[in-house]
């Protein structure tokens, strides 16, 4: 039978350089293909439908919510005023810039981006305010003229260290499909084992920035770069210092909001014939014979399909796959969650910028608190985004946006976990521990949510925001792929393979569409070079965590 527009589109493309090409498409024997049924519309799940309904496949994405983006949601907190509740800048945008283009298009045309020159101010208890920039020299002068000229030269030090990291593990990992760690331990691989040496992947990322700096609050600094994968620095393979070296490449700001990233890649799939419905909850995913074939709505409605993909975290897949949720990926120990107010407030005293980060006094006991324990910290470092502050305005003349976050155990589906009377207790203590520090906040009308609202916007991880943590040197071999061991279904997202952030999800998408294809009858073949579609060029990572 005639394979009508699946053959003639899947083999229009337009990769960038070091993409895989897909040629000599043989697309299954039939004219009239039930969709590829997508659940959730977050990053990844939007990103995932563009690509394969601009290969010509039809695609249906299911998201229970009102409005789009999953965790890139906006939560309004007064009348006519919401404020960015997820994400709050734009890094490693390079990925978004290539999504773009591969299908025809200009991620210029449809968001407005301005880059960040302070990356973060940070605040210790003791009164030392330090901002780290976007500019690498003017960050070891700062250093310098703060914490002394050897933790100047230290910083520089550890940059380069970061970026060879970076540059080790950007093709072979954030690239491609989960590497089998079988694959590693080949010879080849053994071959390779100085270069892969420069991962540092046998001692933690604590244990890594202490080595460069003595500096104490230094240590903090870049150790909790481990949160922007909800984890911890003192757990965390060393290897993901790589995050320090991507941010210091560029964090840009959306106007408008993160929300104006989300509406960009809606109808980015809108236009390349992808469906998208809102409010339509998925309670199971079919099967027949092993192999996932359709969802039912809690609707009752039963749809079809030729392939089915997961954008909410693997872990849930345990409840919607029913009888064979024995199947579904283990979920490993669960990344942090976050205790989150989101609100208009009167700021007086702390000078905010975009970014802003309170330290603790004791942040390795933050950790113990947090994976230990499992409960809030007695004294968390405070993230705070001033939404209305940085390259698209400067101090407002009355109340402002922010958003205000803890980082918290992923225990919202314990019974009892975070009742009201704590709730507003937290909140109290809150704002106490950011007076101490100058930052006094005067709410005029804000909303909280806890690890049990997170559990209820995202079931089955307790509140977790970024899939399993990543804790140990093998953790990121433990991370789910796209490919599951139920045919025909798959998973894109945080919680898969390359893991955890805006720009990695929307990389779990181009992998996720490589395996998808080849799963349903393409073949496909490759060939390296340079190819039309512009260049790559390493960029950042997202993190609203502390």
């Amino acid at each position: 039978m005639d394979s009508g527009p699946w053959l003639s589109r899947a083999l229009r493309g337009n990769l960038s350089p070091e993409t895989c090409i897909l040629r000599d498409v043989h697309l299954p024997n039939t004219a009239n293909p039930p969709p590829v049924l997508v659940i959730g519309a977050g990053v990844g799940g939007l990103a995932l439908a563009a690509r394969l309904a601009h290969r010509g496949l039809p695609v249906q994405v299911l998201e229970k919510e009102p409005q789009v983006g999953g965790k890139m949601r906006v939560i309004p907190v007064a009348p006519g005023v919401s404020v960015d509740g997820g994400p709050t800048v734009l890094t490693m945008r390079w990925v978004f810039d290539e999504l773009f283009r591969e299908l025809g298009d200009e991620l210029d045309r449809h968001v407005t981006l301005a880059p960040l020159d302070v990356l973060a101010r940070h605040s210790w208890p003791d009164g030392v305010v330090f901002d780290l920039f976007r500019d690498r020299d003017r960050s070891a002068q700062a250093i310098s003229e703060v914490f002394g000229a050897r933790e100047g030269e230290a910083y520089r030090r550890f940059s380069r260290y970061c970026e060879g990291i970076l540059a080790t593990v950007r093709e072979p990992f954030l690239r491609r499909p989960l590497p089998r760690l079988a694959d590693m331990m080949s010879l080849e691989a053994l071959r390779q084992a100085r270069a892969l040496a420069g991962i540092d992947a046998t001692r933690t990322m604590w244990d890594a920035v202490r080595s460069f700096f003595r500096e104490p609050r230094l240590q903090m600094l870049f150790g909790r770069y481990a949160t922007y994968v909800g984890s911890s620095p003192l757990e965390a393979p060393a290897t993901l210092n790589v995050i320090a070296a991507v941010e210091q490449a560029g964090a840009w700001v959306v106007r408008g909001g993160m929300k104006e990233l989300a509406k960009a890649l809606r109808e980015l799939a809108e236009r390349q014939g992808a469906e998208i419905r809102t409010g339509v909850q998925v309670t199971r995913i079919m099967t027949e014979q092993g192999r996932a074939c359709g969802v039912k709505l809690c609707s009752g409605e039963e749809l079809r399909a030729s392939a089915v993909v997961t954008n909410g975290d693997v872990a849930h897949l345990r409840t919607l796959l029913g009888p064979l949720g024995s199947k579904a990926p283990r979920p490993g120990v669960r990344s942090l969650s976050a205790f989150v107010m989101t609100g208009l407030y009167e700021v007086t005293g702390f000078p905010l910028d975009h970014h802003n980060v309170f330290f603790s006094r004791d942040y390795p006991q933050e950790f113990s608190d947090l994976f230990e324990q499992r409960r809030m910290p007695s004294e968390p470092t405070l993230y705070v985004c001033a939404q209305d502050r940085g390259p698209y305005g400067g101090v407002p003349a009355g109340p402002e946006r922010l958003l205000i976050l803890s980082n918290a155990p992923a225990i919202g589906d314990e019974p009892g976990a975070f009742p009201e009377h704590e709730v507003t207790a937290w909140e109290s203590k809150i704002l106490e521990l950011l007076s101490k520090q100058g930052l006094r906040l005067t709410p005029r009308g804000h909303v909280t949510t806890t690890p049990t609202g997170f559990e209820q916007l995202f079931p089955a991880t307790g509140g977790a925001l970024y899939g399993p943590a990543s804790h140990g040197m093998l953790s990121a071999f433990a991370r789910p792929s796209c490919r599951t061991s139920i045919p025909g279904l798959y998973a894109v997202g945080g919680s898969a393979h390359p893991g955890a952030g805006v720009p990695m999800v929307a990389l779990s998408a181009r992998i996720a569409e490589q395996r998808l294809l080849s799963d349903l009858g393409a073949t496909l073949s490759y060939r390296t070079g340079a190819t039309p579609g512009g260049t790559s060029t390493a960029s950042a990572t997202v993190g609203a965590s502390v």
